[in-house]
């Protein structure tokens, strides 16, 4: 089965005025004396229980450097240089207890919200952690660019853990500065706050502030680095946590020789579990007093929950493009927007990262790589979780994942009435037709509500609604051009030649440079561009009109909704309203964030706002 909507609402978020950084005096109802607070930032009431809860390491002595037996670091964020908005999500502040014009209008805003000044009750921290990074253990990574600034707790929204992404050197920065720029951070904000509406489980992002600070980027890799403004973006969650956090306590990886900074501080794992399933998952804390059963629960619900998350991911085209261990939440939420991706035309293999060149993060490979990591959380935290109970656990992944998968692809189809055997390769029938054609994946199943269920008396094969269903698919598919384009091979010939020769003549060292799978992908896609070499237009249309006739047996499907329903009206609408929300009109396509970042970058912020207005 191929593998690959959730619900759409309402979003705003807002620019800011030039009135929104003037002072409207010199003094100041503090300076009078009136004890006002100026900000309702200084208001958030910060309980910062993982600090209290997990151990925090001693030192604070500045630069990198491995930290052994702690969870967190305290940290200094560096101040930005004129810090300013660029925008705040209304809906994400709103988490917090604040009204998102008032904080736009705050002239301390900026700088609480980038760091640059430290608000009362906030204790900036960094979070220590470990990952599997294309597969391959690396040891220390840790928030290198992340500050943790505290938990928010809210009487009517519960605990919020707020970030700051961007704001200077951490213990964990490695080579790099800890700084972000315009580009990353839009890109995070828009993608967070854009997910949410799709109704995926996500991290928030509550505003993006730029400033007159500056790092030297090197964009395109190309040996041509450019200054770029340092940028900050609010991140908001219940907690940060993610499976590299267990990581720490690793022994020396049989493949890279590293191991994890608290390794045999097995107390310390103890202490994360209880912290995490006391804070987190209060429930299974409640309902299993024995430690080993709360702990295998605790295991299965976080399986279900990513389960249920990559089935959701799937079913909306987003690849995430990084799922190493250190960016998989302990909370099942997506987390970490790097180099994510929205795919336009249907295609199994879409790769969002130009940096997995073997395809390990491509879309299809999405929900076996979660498991893959659920593998390593299990071993992580072993021995408080028995090895023979985690792998029963996991045993259960691959049903759990179809099942929340088909429940949402018979939703994007409309088959709300019955769930039938046949239901599985119909799904897989349409996506094999969509990548045949070429097909626009949002807007295929978009266009799939306008096609109705036959009713009694109407003939399966009317020549005019055949031809209207036809034409809509139609609409979807790529030109000649474009099926080239996509199906050019990614790899030199010159290249994949070699390889082919290398994997006859020396199998061993094949296996060191390249994969099966990689060839066999570029072997296709020379095919599928050979035979498009010897199609013309013509041709091609008329038989992308075939495997649309073909698909359009799915009518079939539909007519069986319409058994024992007295109300056929009613059906056809209840139909059409869940497709509509499980179908999105709008996703962010990467040319959308593409615009807003290059306006941005211009002084025009303007199109970082108007990304929600498709949602209104």
């Amino acid at each position: 089965m191929a593998y690959l909507g959730p619900r759409l609402g309402p979003s705003r978020v807002f620019l800011p005025s030039v009135s929104a950084f003037r002072l409207l005096g010199s003094v100041g109802m503090d300076d009078m004396g009136l004890g006002v607070s100026r900000s309702s930032l200084e208001r958030l009431d910060f309980d910062n229980v993982a600090l209290k809860k997990l151990p925090l390491d001693p030192s604070e002595e500045p630069g990198v450097r491995q930290v052994k037996g702690a969870c967190f670091s305290r940290v200094k964020p560096q101040p930005l240089t004129k810090p300013r908005f660029v925008a705040v999500s209304q809906e994400a502040l709103a988490l917090l207890g604040l009204d998102g014009e008032a904080v736009l209008n705050d002239p301390l805003g900026p700088e609480y919200l980038s760091g640059s000044r430290v608000m009362p009750g906030s204790e900036p921290a960094a979070h220590c952690y470990c990952g599997h990074q294309f597969g391959q253990f690396a040891g220390q990574l840790g928030d290198g660019a992340a500050c943790y600034l505290g938990e928010v707790k809210v009487p009517s929204a519960g605990r919020w853990e707020i970030q700051v992404k961007g704001a200077g050197l951490t213990p964990y920065s490695r080579q790099a500065d800890g700084r972000k720029v315009l580009r990353s951070s839009i890109r995070e904000f828009l993608c967070s706050e854009a997910m949410h509406f799709l109704g995926v489980p996500t991290t928030r992002a509550g505003s993006v502030v730029t400033s007159d600070s500056r790092v030297i980027r090197d964009v395109y890799y190309s040996g041509n680095p450019r200054h770029e403004r340092c940028s900050v973006v609010l991140r908001i969650a219940p907690t940060f946590l993610r499976f590299g956090s267990f990581e720490i306590f690793k022994q020396a990886d049989e493949f890279t020789g590293r191991q994890g900074p608290s390794y045999g501080r097995d107390e310390i794992r103890g202490q994360m579990m209880d912290y995490v399933i006391d804070m987190f998952y209060p429930e299974i804390q409640q309902n299993y007093p024995d430690r080993v059963e709360r702990n295998v629960a605790f295991f299965r619900e976080v399986m279900l929950r990513t389960a249920r998350l990559v089935a959701q991911w799937q079913c909306v085209g987003f690849c995430h493009g990084v799922l190493n261990t250190d960016n998989m939440s302990i909370l099942g939420v997506t987390l970490d927007y790097g180099p994510y991706g929205f795919m336009d035309r249907f295609d199994p293999d879409f790769i969002c990262n130009a940096s997995d060149n073997s395809g390990r993060y491509s879309y299809q490979a999405q929900p076996a790589i979660c498991r893959w990591n659920l593998v390593k959380l299990a071993e992580a935290l072993a021995p408080e979780l028995p090895p023979d109970r985690a792998e029963a656990v996991m045993d259960e992944y691959l049903d759990l994942f179809n099942r929340f998968y088909l429940e949402n692809m018979r939703k994007k189809l409309g088959l709300l009435k019955k769930e039938e055997p046949e239901d599985e390769l119909l799904i897989t029938q349409l996506l094999q037709t969509m990548h045949n054609t070429g097909a626009d994946f949002t807007n295929t199943f978009r266009s799939l509500s306008h096609i109705s269920c036959p009713t009694e008396g109407q003939s399966e094969g009317d020549e005019d609604l055949a031809k209207k269903a036809t034409d809509l698919l139609l609409e979807q598919c790529a030109s000649l051009e474009e099926l080239k384009a996509a199906n050019k091979p990614s790899m030199d010939p010159r290249e994949l030649a070699m390889l082919l020769s290398m994997a006859q003549s020396n199998p061993a060292l094949f296996q060191m440079i390249s994969d099966r799978a990689t060839i066999v992908r570029q072997l296709e896609r020379l095919s599928r561009l050979k035979d498009l070499m010897e199609t013309s237009q013509e041709e091609l249309r008329t038989k992308h009109a075939e495997d649309a006739l073909r698909y359009l047996c799915h009518r079939k499907r539909l007519a069986l909704e319409l058994e024992g329903q007295s109300d056929v009206q009613a059906v056809q609408e209840e139909r059409v309203k869940v497709m509509g929300s499980a179908n999105p009109r709008v996703v962010l396509r990467n040319y959308i964030a593409q615009n807003a970042i290059e306006a941005a970058e211009n002084g025009d912020f303007s199109e970082v706002r108007l990304w929600s207005d498709p949602y209104l």
